[in-house]
């Protein structure tokens, strides 16, 4: 296990490592890593810089300055410099560097548990209902499971049962035959014959109407599909995975869902808490995600101390996916390579800080200026359209510039005027 062979200076200078590589352990064992990540714990130090290294591994600088993230290459090693204002980001860094991208990001204990318990449910065939509020990571949680089993190495198929139409959900879950309907010019696979081997997601399941839950109960009982129009059916082998952010209790109570259905579905149950009940898991995700991004636009961002606090202090009412988005935002309004707390934009939610930073924290996005006159409503489409699109190219101002059919210092103006507005 990576905690123990942990190079003995990392640990001294770094002991909360331990404890944030846990959340490693738990889950993976050393062999699954990158060969440089997984070459950290046999390091040696240069006491003279503050330097933890070998001879092909990361090398971690502890010292004062700015924050420095330099990815690996074929030829150099990954390097992390911070110093201590940083710690808690930087930690963070390493972790999932460490990680090498695999996998959810997590280190909170809560979160910790909840993925022991997973890596056993991946350990079995059993079906997987997944419930959590939206946004909380429920197709990621599938994934892994799914990652994790012995069907790793076939189809993970998913599918949002509230964006297939009524009338089609049948011939796109289960397939057709040729002229079974009108515009049916040809046969169709359906996803659970895709799926065949693997694991099929089926989210937003308390979406699908009742009479297409009863032949997906009888796919589960007899593990068997019939295409529409077919008059055979054909023999499936589908590991199914559900998620919905309705409760289920309450939509069988209701009589919109089935009960069998139900409890066929519900043999492993995994719950997501909300992200500002596991809080020790918002860095490890930021961590995550400026990595990600960093790979995507070859420039990383670190996030400056004040900016990790604000973060931490959000109630988070959209979980990750409101993180993803915060983050995106302010790739796009900070200046340098560091975002600060006033970078952060908060669409729709409070922050639990003094009223003057709630104040501008609190207003949404879409609402850079107030007012219902013409200039004001053109204004604010031009700013959200500005907005979309620098996140659309991971904040690439030339690209974003490109699309827009504007200069980049025409760019760089309009989001002076949108900073302005925002603080």
């Amino acid at each position: 296990m990576i905690n123990d062979k942990l190079n003995p200076s990392l640990v001294s200078r770094f002991p909360e490592l331990v404890d944030l590589l846990a959340s490693v352990d738990t889950i993976h064992s050393a062999s699954d890593y990158s060969s440089s990540a997984a070459q950290l714990p046999h390091t040696t130090r240069d006491a003279s810089k503050g330097e933890c290294r070998g001879a092909k591994d990361p090398v971690v600088v502890f010292r004062d300055g700015p924050f420095h993230f330099v990815p690996a290459t074929l030829s150099q090693p990954l390097r992390i410099e911070f110093g201590n204002a940083d710690r808690e980001f930087g930690l963070s860094c390493i972790v999932e560097s460490m990680r090498g991208g695999k996998g959810p990001a997590f280190a909170d204990p809560n979160s910790i548990a909840l993925y022991k318990y997973a890596a056993r449910v991946a350990g079995s065939d059993a079906n997987v209902m997944i419930t959590g509020e939206t946004g909380t990571g429920k197709e990621g949680m599938a994934r892994f499971i799914h990652e994790n089993s012995e069907r790793a190495n076939n189809p993970f198929v998913t599918v949002n049962c509230a964006a297939i139409t009524e009338s089609m959900i049948e011939s796109i879950l289960f397939g057709h035959k040729k002229g079974a309907f009108t515009g049916a010019y040809n046969s169709a696979v359906g996803l659970f014959k895709e799926a065949d081997g693997g694991t099929i997601f089926l989210d937003e399941i308390t979406e699908m109407p009742l009479e297409s839950q009863s032949k997906l109960l009888r796919v589960l009982q007899e593990g068997e599909i019939l295409p529409v129009g077919a008059s055979r059916h054909e023999k499936i082998d589908v590991r199914v995975f559900c998620a919905a952010n309705r409760d289920f209790a309450e939509e069988v109570g209701a009589g919109r869902f089935r009960e069998d259905l139900y409890w066929r579905l519900n043999v492993m149950p995994v719950e997501l808490s909300p992200l500002a009940h596991r809080p020790a898991d918002i860095i490890a995700i930021a961590a995550f995600m400026m990595i990600g991004f960093q790979k995507r636009s070859k420039r990383f961002i670190s996030l400056s101390r004040c900016c990790v606090q604000r973060l931490k202090e959000h109630n988070w009412p959209g979980n990750v996916r409101e993180l993803s988005n915060v983050l995106q935002r302010a790739l796009v309004m900070c200046d340098g390579e560091r975002i600060e707390a006033d970078d952060l934009i908060f669409a729709g939610a409070r922050l639990k800080v003094s009223p003057k930073q709630d104040d501008v924290s609190s207003r949404p996005s879409s609402q850079f200026i107030r007012g219902r006159d013409l200039h004001s409503i053109s204004k604010n489409v031009e700013y959200e359209a500005i907005n979309q699109t620098l996140e659309k190219t991971n904040g690439n101002r030339r690209d974003a510039a490109k699309e827009l059919g504007i200069s980049e210092r025409t760019l760089r103006y309009r989001m002076a005027d949108m900073r302005a507005l925002a603080a």
